[in-house]
């Protein structure tokens, strides 16, 4: 007997099955007028199929409260925010709940100036994300309303935070070489002060030892940049010209890595395999092999830090309502790590 618990069904679930967009799917659950006949009940059908439970949270905004919810970031132009903004607000979309966007540009005071002008606006509750991993200082617990942070976790321990699990990625990035039949392999990564950088180290470590391996040579740390990787692998394939894989802290490092293999005679992934980290579709599309990579599934990371607020707001989140929430990672295999015949 499978005790497992069952994922919840969620409108898009219904939308997908039943073949119409989120909002025809929400629109024909809410007996909008602007639905076709036939199409409410081909959608309701498929509820009923799924035992589709509408949010409750959204009921209850849409009953009572203001049905607003702010999201509070320190970085919106970066690469690891936006798509966390892009799942939060897919989710809030969901919800019917409407959004207002901060952004405090990495400035405490502009912060807290952002954070009272939430709070003012009555909002339901508050996301905010981080820039990068490490924890960041929390709002305090005087907060009126719920808060969850996303991808930086909070400093305080009685905060509920949701963050990509890295030591699972670095396991993970090994796991997938030593399948691929590699032994030797050796990494690379940016700043050590970076919590990812250590996090995404000791997972792999852990999956070396699992295997009764060891790195070749000692990690390597600096910058999170290609031309980071192109010296780091040029230095390191000269040191060990064994080596035969090269787990790298980020896409950027391995398209160095990549060049630096290539200039020096060493056939990717035939001689050498090569995996990154971040999956960032413009750069591992583009590099020549195709560059397999670990994706953080930060649009995930942003619905479930919505789901929780969703969750908070409506009191059913009880036994998640603290600590640090490691969310899983994927792994994205390209033509860089293909297995040896």
């Amino acid at each position: 007997m499978n005790d497992a618990p069952m994922r919840t069904v969620t409108l898009s679930d219904v939308a997908t099955a039943a073949g119409v967009s989120i909002s025809t799917a929400s629109k024909a659950l809410n007996a909008r007028d602007d639905v076709a006949a036939t199409t409410r009940a081909r959608v309701l059908a498929v509820a009923e199929q799924l035992s589709f439970t509408p949010n409750a949270m959204a009921r209850g905004l849409l009953a009572g409260r203001t049905g607003t919810v702010g999201l509070l970031t320190s970085d919106l132009e970066g690469r690891f925010v936006i798509p966390i903004l892009m799942g939060a607000e897919d989710a809030f979309g969901e919800g019917q709940v409407n959004v207002f966007l901060c952004d405090a540009r990495g400035d405490s005071i502009r912060e807290q100036h952002h954070l009272r002008a939430l709070l003012s606006r009555r909002v339901d509750g508050i996301i905010v994300v981080g820039r990068q991993t490490d924890p960041r200082r929390s709002l305090g617990q005087d907060i009126p309303v719920p808060v969850v942070y996303a991808y930086s976790p909070s400093d305080d321990p009685r905060d509920l935070s949701v963050t990509p699990d890295n030591v699972a990625g670095g396991r993970l990035a090994v796991e997938h070489l030593l399948a691929c039949g590699r032994t030797r392999i050796a990494h690379i990564s940016g700043d050590p002060a970076y919590a990812a950088a250590q996090d995404r180290l000791l997972g792999a470590r852990a999956a070396l030892a699992d295997a009764g391996l060891e790195l070749i040579g000692e990690p390597m740390f600096s910058e999170w940049t290609e031309h980071w990787g192109r010296d780091a692998g040029a230095l390191l394939l000269q040191r060990h010209p064994e080596i035969d894989a090269i787990f790298c802290g980020s896409d950027q490092i391995a398209r160095g890595v990549l060049d630096s293999a290539r200039d020096l005679g060493r056939r990717v992934p035939e001689d050498l395999a090569v995996i990154g980290y971040d999956n960032w579709e413009i750069l591992a599309s583009n590099s020549r092999p195709e560059l397999t990579s670990i994706d953080a599934n930060l649009q995930q990371l942003g619905r479930q830090a919505a789901q929780r607020v969703f969750e908070a707001i409506d009191g059913s989140d009880a036994r998640f309502a603290s600590g640090v929430r490691p969310q899983p990672v994927r792994l994205v295999i390209r033509g860089s790590t293909i297995a040896r015949r």
